[in-house]
């Protein structure tokens, strides 16, 4: 009697085997590792930068990590954050944006003349400080597309152009106070959540990790790829609505979570879902990772750049107009100081590389929330307005250095 020898196995179910061993929980830790070593570091050290702040600013001030604290610092990051997440616009094609900073103070200044003095109807006086950041991002674009006039310097003489336009338009007084009774200052400065919506609102995130991870995973194996595990999909929306819920929990316990916090959070959404799921936001990336390559895939370059310096232009005004509800007045100071600095080291801060490509609208949100801790604790120390811009400046240099040390490891371990 013959025995048949045992037939090996095909390469692709040895494969397939090894694809089903990995992409579980024990193969997403390895996958974290990989990316890790390779310089893929994610937003790990933002949350290790949060971590440290937190302990070291409530060992020197208990106060730090108080609810009501924690909800005036999240008031005063969604003005800064909408600043910064105009500058990840920009950054992402390789470009700069030197006056977010000015084109904020202009806006403040154009509602509390055009409303306040003029007596135009709020919302027509939001809509011409949103069409002047647009059109200020336009005329970037133009010197940028037709003329190659770097970034840098036109962006730099728009600062100065803005700023003394912001001058001109306050007039002698300097300053507009903007009506306490009005919703735009207590949307600015008093505005929660009901704790039910907050609540609900936490669960929103965790429900789209599900939603778009069994989506992806049902695509995947329906194209014979590999896959993330059910496993992991259920750990990472378990992890984000725990940690969410019990943020909501804490800030409950104090004022609440702020509406125009939240506003701001939606536009960070809002704008992640652009860059990763639309031609253009696919565009963006391929712009600021190599330009001549995505001019010859046919990318409108051009375009492309326009509607991010419009962007970015915007969204500063938007800032702009935020930081006056905040502080209900339209003054010669808005949008000076360390405003052009907070922003864009927030953006650096959170993730998105100076060399272009490389980037998330989240960079946005979680570097205002490094920055304003900083500014928050050293606040509360009662330091000198001279040591908080040498602390900020020193973080946002450790920021580059990580930045350029994850881009070398990254081009050693050919994942640039």
């Amino acid at each position: 009697m013959s025995m048949k020898p045992d037939t090996p196995k095909p390469a692709y179910d040895r494969a397939d085997a090894r694809v089903r061993a990995d992409n579980g929980l024990s193969g997403a830790a390895r996958a974290f590792v990989d990316r890790i070593r390779s310089g893929d570091l994610g937003i790990l050290p933002v949350v290790v930068g949060l971590i440290l702040i937190s302990l070291v600013f409530t060992a020197l001030n208990p106060v730090f990590l108080l609810p009501n604290n924690l909800v005036n610092l999240l008031f005063d990051a969604a003005a800064v954050g909408f600043i910064s997440l105009g500058i990840v616009m920009v950054l992402l094609l390789g470009e700069i944006d030197l006056s977010v900073g000015s084109m904020s103070g202009l806006a403040s200044a154009l509602v509390g003349v055009l409303w306040v003095n003029m007596g135009l109807p709020l919302p027509l006086a939001l809509l011409a400080a949103l069409s002047a950041g647009a059109m200020m991002g336009a005329a970037y674009a133009t010197l940028l597309n037709r003329f190659t006039m770097p970034s840098f310097v036109s962006t730099l003489s728009g600062l100065l152009a803005l700023l003394g336009m912001q001058l001109y338009i306050l007039g002698p007084t300097g300053s507009i106070n903007l009506p306490y009774a009005s919703f735009l200052v207590r949307f600015g400065q008093i505005l929660i959540m009901p704790d039910w919506a907050s609540y609900a609102l936490a669960l929103v995130p965790g429900l789209g990790i599900l939603w778009f991870g069994f989506r992806q995973m049902k695509a995947r194996a329906a194209a014979n790829l590999s896959y993330t595990s059910a496993s992991v999909v259920l750990v990472k929306a378990g992890a984000v609505t725990v940690a969410l819920e019990g943020a909501v929990a804490y800030l409950n316990l104090g004022r609440g979570v702020p509406f125009m916090f939240v506003v701001f959070v939606l536009c960070v959404a809002a704008m992640q879902y652009a860059l990763t799921r639309t031609k253009w936001g696919r565009s963006m990336f391929a712009v600021g990772g190599n330009i001549e390559a995505a001019r010859r895939s046919g990318i409108k370059v051009k375009r492309i750049r326009l509607t991010a310096f419009m962007l970015g232009s915007s969204l500063a005004a938007l800032g702009g107009v935020f930081s006056a509800a905040r502080l209900a007045t339209a003054s010669q100071q808005a949008g000076t100081g360390d405003v052009n600095l907070n922003a864009i080291a927030a953006a650096v801060i959170g993730g998105t590389s100076l060399f272009g490509g490389r980037g998330s609208a989240w960079a946005a949100l979680l570097g205002v929330l490094v920055i304003q801790s900083i500014s928050n604790g050293l606040t509360l120390l009662n330091l000198s307005s001279s040591l908080r811009y040498m602390i900020t400046g020193a973080v946002l240099a450790i920021a580059v250095i990580i930045d350029s040390l994850a881009r070398q490891s990254r081009a050693s371990h050919g994942r640039a």
